[in-house]
């Protein structure tokens, strides 16, 4: 089975969705270790209602270097093969990505290269877009630049607002994340 780490900063929907892929036996996989920089995060609740192994430490106040070096020692020392983000917000510093070079996955809100970083649905909305959708990316140096692995579209349609929209992209991703994540540890 490949171990998988899973970090998250928030509620953690994408984690629960992977998790509950590999509960039902569509991802070859099991969760060696949650990391999150939320100690109070729905997800880190989640995680330890499941049984899961977390490491919850604030990232306030830490420089990004400091705190990446021991998410890798908790994560080494968990056996952990692939990375995956799931609502992480934060950088990951150069060592860090170095240290799973190719091996770090994430899902963005919207068809990369097209709106990056931070509020994806609401830019694409107000730019007017007429479909938009999720990315899953590997992660490099830049913020998502990363190779594209796989898409989904999903079309704005009329009377959308913001929040439906994001929520339609939202269950998108709960479907692409698992599904991608299984055909990259099956491929290696």
């Amino acid at each position: 089975m490949t171990r998988l780490g899973i970090l998250l900063s928030g509620r953690g929907s994408n984690f629960r969705a992977i998790h509950g892929a590999i509960e039902r036996g569509e991802l070859p996989a099991e969760i060696a270790m949650v990391v999150s920089n939320v100690p109070e995060a729905a997800g880190v609740v989640y995680a330890r209602e499941k049984g899961l192994p977390v490491f919850a430490e604030t990232s306030k106040g830490v420089p990004r270097a400091e705190f990446d070096r021991r998410v890798l020692g908790v994560l080494r020392e968990a056996g952990v093969e692939w990375v995956c983000l799931a609502g992480y917000m934060r950088l990951l510093s150069a060592e860090f990505i170095q240290a799973y070079a190719g091996r770090i996955v994430n899902i963005h809100p919207s068809l990369l290269p097209s709106f990056p970083g931070l509020d994806a649905q609401r830019q694409a909305f107000e730019h007017g877009v007429k479909v938009t959708g999720c990315t899953v990316h590997l992660v490099d140096e830049g913020l998502d630049t990363g190779p594209i692995v796989a898409q989904s579209a999903v079309p704005v349609l009329e009377g959308d607002t913001v929040e439906s929209l994001s929520a339609r992209i939202l269950e998108a991703e709960h479907q692409l994340y698992p599904a991608t994540i299984a055909r990259l540890v099956r491929s290696r």
